[in-house]
């Protein structure tokens, strides 16, 4: 399968990474993607960079040696409503928005509270992606998360950081794992992410093509070969004219 897009990954902006866009733009040409997310933590993050960081992205080129670069944010949810650290207007600019449950941000509570939480951003027209719903702190109900998923065309993510069997979150690969078997129930797409940290990370999928392989995932549901699909999800999630400049 050819992997052209990769829409997870952070530099040294967000504190706790360690490259450049420069060197995450190189490694994306040098693995073969089209097109490099940059989306740097938001501000309730501990370290990240602050919001005029993310008021300032049109200072950046959108293309570096063949990569096509988009520019938006990791957002953290803030509470059971679905709150965000960054306001509408900010977010309005941004090529990609993601959002997560994040431990420093939103204390991991029960599975309603937890699962309110991603449906109430999952109907936020600001929100692109769901970033890392398998973390087991973080207990969901998938089905509901699904379902709102497809109704409201907000992708979920397979976070290949969150997979990692070295990583610090549980049970991802059994919550991926019944995740995807949902989407395939109801026709959803999923985006691979890499969430690199460091430029050698970027593009690269190890640990969540196998979880796609054992779940027997389609990969006409997969946007990270088939970029149409990405582009139509997107469309169809809003329809703001100057958003998406791909």
């Amino acid at each position: 399968m050819n992997y052209l897009l990769d829409l997870h990954t952070h530099t040294l902006a967000s504190g706790h990474a360690y490259s450049t866009i420069t060197e995450m733009a190189h490694a994306a040409a040098m693995t073969g993607l089209d097109m490099l997310g940059i989306t740097e933590h938001a501000p309730e993050m501990p370290g990240t960079c602050h919001s005029f960081y993310f008021m300032n992205l049109n200072a950046i080129p959108r293309k570096m040696e063949s990569v096509k670069l988009l520019f938006g944010v990791e957002l953290n949810l803030l509470n059971a409503d679905g709150d965000v650290d960054l306001p509408e207007e900010t977010l309005a600019k941004m090529d990609i928005t993601i959002a997560s449950l994040h431990t420093p941000c939103f204390k991991p509570q029960g599975i309603k509270e937890n699962t309110q939480a991603v449906l109430n951003a999952i109907k936020n027209p600001y929100i692109d992606i769901i970033g890392h719903p398998d973390d087991g702190r973080y207990p969901l109900d998938y089905e509901a998360i699904v379902k709102e998923a497809k109704k409201y065309h907000t992708l979920l993510e397979i976070n290949n950081a969150s997979l990692n069997p070295e990583g610090f979150r549980k049970n991802t690969r059994e919550n991926d794992i019944e995740m995807l078997k949902i989407c395939k129930a109801y026709g959803v797409p999923v985006v691979l992410s890499s969430d690199a940290h460091y430029a050698d990370a970027v593009g690269k999928f190890p640990f969540a093509k196998e979880v796609i392989k054992a779940a027997g995932f389609p990969e006409n549901l997969i946007a990270n070969h088939k970029k149409e699909l990405l582009f139509a999800t997107l469309a169809e999630k809003k329809n703001r004219s100057g958003l998406y400049k791909f």
